[in-house]
Parts: C-alpha cells; sequence; structure tokens
C-alpha cells in the first residue's frame, strides 16, 4: 500500500478517536471511512493498540515541527510560548489525541518513541537558546523543559476535566497559567 494510504487510515482513525474516544477506533470503521475493506488497516497495522500508536506518532512529528527562526531574545521567549500555548490549544481542541498521546503504553513502539525524542528535543532546544539569552534561568534544561510541559500538561488537563477556566476555578485559562508562570521565571 501507498503512504498516501497508510496516512488516509492513519486520518481516519484520528478523525473516529475524536469523535467517540479509543472505542469508536475499529478496523472496520475506519475502513468505511477511508472507502478501503477493513482488511486493508490490517495490512498496515497489526493490531488496534498500534493503529493508535500511529494516531500519536503522528501528533508528536506535527509538534516536533522545527521552531521559528528567532533573532533576540523577545523572539526567543515568544516562540517557547508559542509552543507551549500552540501544545495546549491543541490538548483542549483535541482532548482524545491527547489523552491517547500522552497516556500509558501496554508495549514499545519505535517511531512513537522516536517522535516524542524528537519533539521533547525541540522544546529543550528552544529552552537552551531562552537559557542563553537571558529570558529564562540557568539550571538543567531538561529539567526546566519538564516543569515548563508539566505546567502545560496540568493546566491543559485541569481545563478538560473543569477545574480551571477564566470564570471558574482557578480564574484562568491555561494560556493564562503559561503567562504567570513565564513571567514569574522570567
Amino acid at each position: 500500500m501507498s503512504e498516501s494510504t497508510r496516512d488516509s487510515i492513519v486520518k481516519a482513525a484520528a478523525e473516529l478517536l475524536d469523535e467517540g474516544g479509543p472505542s469508536a477506533v475499529t478496523f472496520r470503521a475506519v475502513g468505511t471511512r477511508v472507502g478501503l475493506s477493513h482488511n486493508a488497516a490490517f495490512k498496515l497495522f497489526r493490531d488496534k493498540e498500534s493503529l493508535l500508536a500511529a494516531i500519536a506518532t503522528a501528533e508528536l512529528r506535527r509538534q516536533a515541527a522545527p521552531p521559528r527562526r528567532t533573532h533576540n531574545r523577545n523572539e526567543t521567549i515568544g516562540e517557547l510560548r508559542r509552543r507551549l500555548v500552540g501544545y495546549v490549544r491543541w490538548a483542549r481542541n483535541y482532548p482524545e489525541r491527547f489523552k491517547l498521546t500522552y497516556g500509558r503504553w501496554a508495549r514499545d513502539y519505535a517511531g512513537l518513541g522516536e517522535a516524542a525524542t524528537a519533539a521533547r528535543g525541540q522544546l529543550v532546544d528552544l529552552v537552551r537558546q531562552c537559557q542563553s539569552d537571558g529570558t529564562l534561568p540557568q539550571g538543567n534544561p531538561e529539567r526546566v523543559t519538564a516543569m515548563l510541559l508539566s505546567i502545560a500538561h496540568g493546566a491543559s488537563s485541569l481545563a478538560l476535566n473543569g477545574h480551571l477556566s477564566r470564570e471558574g476555578k482557578g480564574k484562568a485559562s491555561p494560556e493564562d497559567i503559561i503567562d504567570d508562570f513565564l513571567a514569574l521565571i522570567g
């Protein structure tokens, strides 16, 4: 099968995931959506978890897109903010993909691990740039990245579960929390 067929299957599976969670992703439903037999996906994915891992891998690869080129400290911290805000907006727009991507996996998937490493590496590099230009405090860039991801992930989870909103609990959106945190540490 062609790469475009594989991409179409993963895209259809992601749409089904968005509409009904992991239980909505079946080989039959994916085949119907793509216009292929339900056996077509079996030729590319050995089981449902492999197909779900392909969705998570695609999401992480999208997040690992190269950062915008920056020329000064305001642009560098702006790029970091853009990345973190993009993360929380993605989580709110695609909560099932968010839960899937950052959930527990029963086994290792090479592509998934590689995509996760690349996405995190992009963010670590951006943190290093911010530390170099003085917009973030010095420290282990891996740990600073983990801290920033914890803030973005936690704020996203709280908002998705109704425990954080501008009008209600916390009196802030996840984006507000990111801005507050960057101001606090910057």
